[in-house]
């Protein structure tokens, strides 16, 4: 049950990160698109990481299953991405759409690779 949780959740993390990474760009070219639901959006993407790694484990706990190292190390990562952008948000904020963006799609891309090393 956690494990088909967590298994979800990844395309969810990797679509929504990928979605607000994209937007936040594209709204450097339209900044009408930069509004109030983008924010919501990306705030809502990463949450989603945390939540993810919080399945992620229990999952371990609960499983018994081993887990390789790369994919733990990637959801980590991916946490502690997102750790890093809202703890710059405020001395970035003359760019924080290129900011957000960038790293909105770095965390897309821990995430898939960690879906990948999973198998």
């Amino acid at each position: 049950m956690w494990s088909d949780a967590h298994t979800a959740l990844a395309w969810v993390v990797a679509a929504g990160n990928g979605a607000v990474g994209v937007w936040a760009l594209a709204a450097l070219r339209a900044p009408r698109l930069a509004g109030t639901a983008l924010w919501w959006s990306v705030a809502g993407a990463y949450a989603a990481v945390f939540v993810q790694l919080a399945l992620g484990v229990v999952v371990l706990q609960t499983s018994g299953v081993e887990t390789p190292a790369f994919h733990v190390f990637y959801g980590v990562c991916a946490a502690l991405t997102v750790a890093v952008l809202y703890g710059y948000r405020h001395q970035l904020a003359q760019r924080r759409l290129l900011f957000f963006g960038l790293g909105s799609l770095f965390v897309m891309g821990l995430s898939v690779r960690a879906m990948f090393v999973a198998g």
